[in-house]
């Protein structure tokens, strides 16, 4: 299959997993930006856009058959520019499953790892937690900072994406907060398959419509899902005391990933939709 593919570059965003994992596939991406796309003359057989949290730009309505994967449809602003932008393509998908019973003609792909970036590393395990990222807003900067001042052999804070899968590896546990602000509540985040692909034991926030179970992650068989900030410190009092046990539930994860959630899997999903749509 010949694509365009649009979205706009930088380090460890998911249109560059997905146009990796096409390539793979053995079919022929030309990435182009977003602000690109009035400029495109060449002849594709889809032209994708791959959502990166700029809704400023319209795609021009001449690049037909059209195609939208969505990524941030757990944000309200971003909902409402989703919303908006979604009827003027031919096949939508996305990210979260309420998203794609709510936008036209839309199937629900969901987010993965890309083994080549986020896989097991040998080697001790130096962190009782791990959490890369920024601190964000509230709650989680609150989750954060008192995870810093209970478990001070932690690793929380910004690294180059390149570098998370060596730091996941060397923790014992890996925390994960994500908010949610627009009424779709089951945003399974990118960072809970890095996570699990780590090999290391996840510690996730409750997400509603049995997110979680609808990817195939179970409470404690998986990964760890905690409702309150007590809960989760109970919890990875728990698991650091009790090792063999966490890493029978890692392991699990770690295998459960590779299995089924890398973004190989995904492109493929998406490119037999797509090749669906082009012969109906």
């Amino acid at each position: 299959m010949n694509l365009a593919v649009f979205f706009d570059r930088s380090p460890g965003t998911i249109g560059e997993y997905f146009e990796a994992a096409l390539r793979s596939l053995g079919h022929t991406v030309e990435h182009f930006s977003t602000s690109q796309a009035d400029a495109c003359r060449g002849r594709y057989d889809v032209y994708l856009r791959i959502d990166h949290g700029d809704y400023s730009c319209e795609f021009p309505s001449r690049l037909r058959p059209s195609a939208f994967y969505v990524v941030d449809a757990h944000l309200a602003k971003s909902w409402k520019s989703i919303r908006r932008q979604a009827p003027h393509y031919d096949v939508i998908f996305c990210a979260q499953r309420l998203a794609a019973g709510a936008l036209p003609r839309a199937h629900w792909v969901p987010m993965a790892c890309d083994l080549t970036v986020h896989s097991r590393r040998p080697g001790p395990l130096h962190y009782d937690v791990a959490f890369v990222g920024n601190d964000g807003g509230v709650p989680r900067k609150f989750y954060l900072q008192e995870l810093r001042e209970r478990y001070p052999n932690s690793f929380i804070g910004k690294a180059p994406h390149i570098q998370m899968a060596e730091i996941y590896s060397q923790a014992k546990i890996g925390f994960h907060y994500i908010e949610c602000t627009s009424p779709l509540k089951d945003m399974v985040s990118m960072r809970v398959y890095e996570i699990l692909a780590s090999g290391t034991l996840l510690c996730a926030n409750a997400l509603e419509a049995q997110a979680f179970e609808q990817v195939g992650f179970t409470d404690r068989r998986e990964l760890v899902i905690y409702h309150q900030p007590e809960e989760l410190f109970a919890l990875i009092d728990y698991y650091l005391r009790h090792e063999e046990e966490r890493q029978r539930i890692a392991e699990a994860g770690f295998r459960c990933v590779r299995q089924h959630h890398t973004y190989q899997h995904r492109a493929a999903q998406i490119v037999k939709k797509l090749q669906e749509q082009r012969g109906a």
